[in-house]
């Protein structure tokens, strides 16, 4: 693997980052213009009396700009609180709450002599109740930036496993991977609830009126034009969210893994002990109550089912995260 300093690697995150942040309005406002198609259906009569449908391009504009105005609004109250509450809203979805010093010392003082041998201020340090074997930090200023661990990796590894794992996570936020990956989790979370909005706007206006009864009134055919075009609405609305994923997945590149752990071995001069604890973690991969993916991609190991069907394979093409005996193999020869 080619290095890549810590430098590059913070100012390659920070450019995805901003990527990721122009993007999105992007794709959001193309998604409603898609919408915007459904009002520009228009109808019109040949010399034989059949009717034929188009699209009036100057009405879905007409529409579209009336609505954008107030979809950019929306979207960003709504970027900005997920912007100043992301670590409660990661908390929430985990289940994490904070370990006091008193509470651990063990743990505190591992994180507390890492942070001091690199350098960096002290994250928050959070725990899981659960017997499996994981970790993640998030964050996306020092003020949120936080290591997670679960209880079972807490008492299943050793003291130079568990440092190794803390220092893989510490690279992280160095890194500025975090920052990366909780905006891509906003993004997703925003992009999944516009979906399912509209996909029920343009089930109610074909329901209840609109263009639905207004072409059922038309033609006998008009119904069939409009369950058509809802359909259509919807496959390109659904098409745009998957797109959007992949590239957030691109963004998030698994060499990410790889310098982290890089990161993790150079910071505690023992990358057996960490190659030893995801060994550990392989077995154990939780957290068992975790179905989101945009939260498990956070995780030092994804906590995936480990038997995988064809298609499971084939998202993997896709996946945040390398394989952890390619990981392990790696530090063993560090």
């Amino acid at each position: 693997m080619q290095y890549v300093g810590i430098h590059t690697q913070i100012a390659r995150n920070n450019w995805n980052s901003i990527m990721l942040l122009l993007m999105f309005p992007c794709i959001i406002l193309g998604m409603l213009w898609v919408f915007c198609c459904i009002f520009g259906i228009q109808s019109t009569y040949d010399e034989y009396y059949q009717e034929h449908y188009y699209l009036d391009t100057n009405i879905v504009n007409e529409v579209w700009l009336s609505w954008a105005p107030w979809a950019v609004v929306i979207v960003g109250i709504w970027l900005l609180i997920a912007y100043l509450f992301n670590a409660q809203m990661i908390q929430h979805a985990t289940g994490a709450k904070p370990l006091e010093r008193k509470e651990n010392p063990r743990v505190y003082n591992l994180v507390e002599n890492l942070c001091m041998s690199c350098g960096m201020p002290m994250p928050k340090v959070n725990i899981i109740e659960d017997p499996q074997l994981n970790a993640f930090a998030s964050g996306i200023n020092k003020k949120s930036y936080t290591v997670t661990l679960t209880r079972g990796i807490i008492e299943y590894l050793d003291d130079a496993e568990l440092e190794g794992v803390i220092a893989h996570e510490l690279t992280h936020i160095r890194n500025r991977d975090t920052k990366v990956l909780i905006i891509s989790i906003v993004f997703v979370g925003i992009l999944s609830t516009l979906l399912t909005m509209l996909t029920r706007g343009v089930l109610r206006i074909f329901l209840w009126g609109g263009f639905g009864s207004s072409r059922r009134s038309n033609s006998k055919g008009g119904g069939g034009v409009a369950v058509i075009v809802v359909i259509v609405a919807a496959i390109i609305c659904a098409a745009i969210a998957y797109f959007l994923t992949m590239l957030t997945r691109f963004a998030i590149s698994r060499k990410r893994e790889f310098m982290a752990d890089a990161g993790g071995a150079e910071l505690t001069r023992n990358p057996r002990a960490l190659a030893s604890a995801l060994r550990k973690i392989s077995a154990y991969p939780g957290l068992g109550h975790i179905d989101r993916e945009d939260i498990a991609q956070l995780y030092i190991i994804h906590p995936k089912k480990l038997t995988q069907g064809f298609f499971d394979r084939l998202q993997s093409l896709f996946s945040t995260h390398p394989s952890t005996e390619e990981r392990i193999r790696i530090l063993e020869q560090f």
